[in-house]
């Protein structure tokens, strides 16, 4: 079997992983978090074209996608971790810890990477996620930890140790929950089948106009929030058909 290792789509690929990997680099140098989230930002970005170039030139591998999962355990899986770590150790304790527990409580921040690659697993072996997500993923995920550790050390948001934990935990939880999840993916360019996607694109620009610097949490706590009460809704509607 003839593997071509150098191709466009690969390339984005390595792209992705090179970004998060000088994302991690910046956390764990300098602590830089708003240098981080552009990289991490690129890193989606580049996630996003690997897939798209892939459909467009017609070559899609099975290297091509196991090597996408590689890179975005770096970028999405470590770099996040890394993310919850840092800020877990600038942000001061609200008191709310033992003392010997607030010394070692970092390493809870690492159920990020561990359920990452969980999810990302999950993701290589589940036929039902071509079209929606189960589970919350993982380039959200990290965007949602990168910007929220930029407002938390450039001062613009409270954060405190115990509240960083917190957060680490759901949205680890989050990642292997059973949620559906809807993906931007289009089914033509109609407005008919794709009514939650428009308005959620419309209203993230909406958001990033008016918010600016919290507009990525927001929007990503959104996110969820329309996913939970869209897989609520589809459940209940597919119980009241059985129960006919």
């Amino acid at each position: 079997m003839q593997i071509r290792l150098f191709t466009i789509p690969n390339f984005l690929t390595l792209g992705n992983l090179v970004c998060g990997a000088c994302a991690a680099i910046t956390l764990l140098t300098s602590g830089d978090f708003k240098i981080a989230l552009w990289l991490v930002v690129a890193a989606a970005v580049c996630d996003f074209l690997d897939g798209f170039a892939a459909r467009l030139l017609k070559s899609v591998s099975a290297i091509g996608v196991e090597l996408d999962s590689l890179a975005d355990m770096v970028s999405f899986g470590l770099v996040p971790s890394l993310a919850m770590w840092t800020l877990y150790d600038a942000m001061p304790t609200a008191g709310l810890l033992p003392e010997t527990f607030a010394e070692v409580g970092r390493y809870l921040t690492l159920i990020i990477v561990a359920f990452s690659a969980l999810r990302l697993a999950k993701f290589n072996v589940d036929d039902t996620q071509h079209t929606e997500f189960c589970g919350l993923p993982t380039p959200a995920n990290g965007l949602f930890c990168l910007s929220l550790g930029m407002l938390a050390t450039g001062g613009y948001l409270p954060m405190f140790k115990e509240v960083v934990l917190i957060v680490a935990v759901v949205m680890a939880c989050l990642l292997i929950s059973p949620i559906r999840m809807f993906a931007l993916k289009f089914k033509g360019f109609g407005w008919r089948g794709n009514e939650l996607r428009y308005s959620f694109i419309l209203l993230s620009v909406l958001i990033i106009a008016l918010f600016t610097r919290y507009a990525i949490p927001t929007i990503i706590v959104i996110y969820v929030v329309l996913s939970f009460v869209r897989w609520i809704t589809c459940r209940n509607k597919c119980n009241q058909t059985c129960q006919k």
